[in-house]
């Protein structure tokens, strides 16, 4: 076997045994419960501007998708409740602070949202 077939046999052998780390998809948002329907309003009016939320690309900010799904947001924090409530209230790096503008609960509704995604 020529170097070039050992080569080939050996990136393919690689790649199968990562596999693909696709995410799936999110939840069609006719299957939303109100809670998550409010919370996709809320990210409409408030956070569509700077980040896609069943695009997977940056807008001004990176996109949300999967972003309960991966084991690490953007910043390399974990992804969890606590993290991504404190920048939606707190704000980090050029995405100002909303917890002045925003009730606890409307923060809980983005939240059930962005856990469908």
């Amino acid at each position: 076997m020529s170097k070039l077939s050992t080569l080939i046999l050996l990136g393919a052998a690689a790649i199968a045994t990562t596999g693909c780390k696709t995410l799936p998809p999110p939840m069609p948002l006719s299957q939303l419960n109100p809670q998550q329907a409010h919370g996709h309003d809320l990210f409409q009016a408030r956070c569509a501007a700077c980040h896609y939320d069943r695009k997977d690309d940056s807008l001004h900010g990176p996109s949300m998708l999967g972003v309960f799904k991966k084991p690490s947001l953007p910043s390399g924090a974990a992804a969890t409740d606590e993290r991504v409530t404190a920048t939606i209230l707190h704000g980090r790096g050029l995405m100002p602070a909303l917890g002045n503008t925003l009730d606890p609960q409307d923060t809980d509704d983005i939240l059930a949202y962005l856990h469908t995604l």
